[in-house]
């Protein structure tokens, strides 16, 4: 995925630095997605063209308001992300299903837990998701002015 380009809405100034809010048209933003051959991350919001995003602004770049800038997710954030979202539930899932396995209670059983650990999963990083340094640290940053 190409680092997507937004046009800058406002400007907020916050005890961390500058922020600004960018509206990033999401068909764009992935080549894949616009294809209709994406990952599935935003099967929820297909409706949406346009997102508005919050970003960082690092020292030395001075965007104003309707410029086009370039914004970016540092590749491990990316990867811790997309482990939380995905990897929590998916791990939840699995272990409720060896559990009703190794407690010998079927394949139906199993099914069942694994639905409910799938559940507690999504739970869990749901909750990991909202809490307030996880979501400082998934906060993307403006890369350069196009």
């Amino acid at each position: 995925m190409d680092n997507p380009k937004g046009r800058v809405l406002s400007l907020v100034g916050s005890a961390d630095g500058t922020r600004a809010i960018i509206a990033v048209d999401s068909a764009q933003a992935c080549p894949r997605c616009a294809a209709g051959k994406g990952c599935g991350a935003g099967v929820f919001s297909a409706g949406e063209s346009e997102r508005q995003v919050e970003a960082r602004v690092p020292e030395g770049l001075s965007p104003t308001v309707d410029d086009i800038v370039e914004i970016s997710l540092a590749p491990d954030n990316l990867l811790r992300a997309a482990l939380i979202v995905y990897g929590i539930p998916m791990l939840g899932a699995l272990a409720a299903a060896v559990m009703a396995y190794a407690a010998s209670l079927g394949d139906a059983g199993a099914a069942m837990a694994a639905l409910l650990g799938l559940g507690f999963g999504l739970f869990i990083s749901r909750w990991r998701v909202r809490q307030a340094n996880c979501l400082q640290r998934f906060t993307p940053t403006i890369e350069r002015l196009c």
